[in-house]
């Protein structure tokens, strides 16, 4: 009678066990069908989304955001022109407004980005682009803004800071102070030109001042091109670097006249109808990066190169 009971205890733990271990995979198999229906469905939802955009009948005024530190990292070059691009496209599509927000940033795409204006505006020259400053727009900012048919502001936003800066530091003084050495290696006299752990070179700033000036020069000429004879080049600090209120910078000629996205849309399109066209992140990479698998992607991004100068 004991192993009886015995073997019943053993069977009936052995049952619950594979109960236990078929609910648990159900759960799993379970779990991840609602990850793929997620994914799948976000995936729809930007395909159908972009077609119906796309699909529009009614005359709409399309909008792209260019906002944050103008650099790789934020991918503002690829967002802004695919943006532009995309919204000239659209047959609905009445004028393109860019969004500005920004301190400025990279003057590698800060021109590319001006360039790419300049040639969709040849491509499509019955669709104004515009640009209207929120916060602000200033530095690389407004080197590519000054390439729109018109940049408009409120009479608080920050405008222009026509300058380009190089940030650097040295360590010397601290080094000796603590007994550390450089011992550093370069083949080309230049090549450690700004490295702060050895002393300041007078020929190497001369050079480092020279790039400067000449990149400063690329933004003036940039903006004397797409602004013309709007500017008030009278004012010695037009292009000192300075920033400008907007109703300074509407004196200056460095903004056409004062507006917002909406009030532009109605009393220039006579349309309420905007649409967003700047690109939104990946849908399937947002839900990657939430499971914690955007490591890679975060180390990439903590990583700071450097450069040589930047519009801030």
């Amino acid at each position: 009678m004991e192993r009886q009971d015995l073997e019943k205890s053993v069977m009936e733990q052995v049952l619950l066990a594979a109960i236990k271990e078929q609910r648990s995979s159900r759960r799993w198999r379970i779990f991840f069908r609602l990850i793929w229906i997620v994914i799948i469905g976000c995936i729809f939802y930007e395909v159908f989304a972009k077609t119906d955009t796309l699909t529009s009948s009614k005359p709409s005024v399309g909008v792209v955001s260019l906002k944050g530190t103008i650099n790789s990292e934020e991918r503002t070059y690829e967002v802004v022109s695919t943006g532009l691009e995309d919204a000239l496209k659209d047959k609905s599509t009445v004028a393109v407004i860019i969004r500005a927000n920004s301190p400025g940033g990279s003057p590698v795409y800060s021109d590319m980005l001006y360039n790419e204006i300049l040639r969709l505006r040849k491509e499509y020259p019955k669709k104004p682009i515009h640009v209207v400053v929120e916060e602000v727009c200033a530095s690389g900012c407004y080197y590519i803004a000054s390439a729109a048919n018109k940049i408009y502001a409120s009479k608080a936003s920050i405008v222009g800071s026509i300058g380009v800066i190089y940030t650097g530091f040295g360590l010397t003084g601290l080094m000796q102070k603590i007994g550390v050495d450089s011992r550093l290696l370069i083949a080309g006299k230049n090549k450690a030109m700004g490295y702060p752990f050895v002393a300041e070179n007078k020929d190497q700033t001369v050079l480092q001042q020279q790039m400067l000036d000449e990149v400063h020069k690329q933004f003036i000429d940039a903006v004397k091109s797409g602004r013309g004879h709007k500017l008030n080049t009278s004012n010695p600090d037009l292009f000192s670097g300075r920033y400008w209120v907007g109703e300074d910078a509407l004196k200056l000629g460095l903004i056409d006249g004062y507006s917002t996205v909406d009030k532009l849309a109605r009393e220039e399109y006579n349309t309420s109808n905007l649409v967003d066209f700047t690109p939104k992140q990946d849908p399937v990479d947002k839900i990657v990066k939430k499971l914690g698998m955007g490591l890679v992607d975060s180390a990439n991004q903590a990583v700071n190169y450097g450069g040589f100068g930047s519009f801030k």
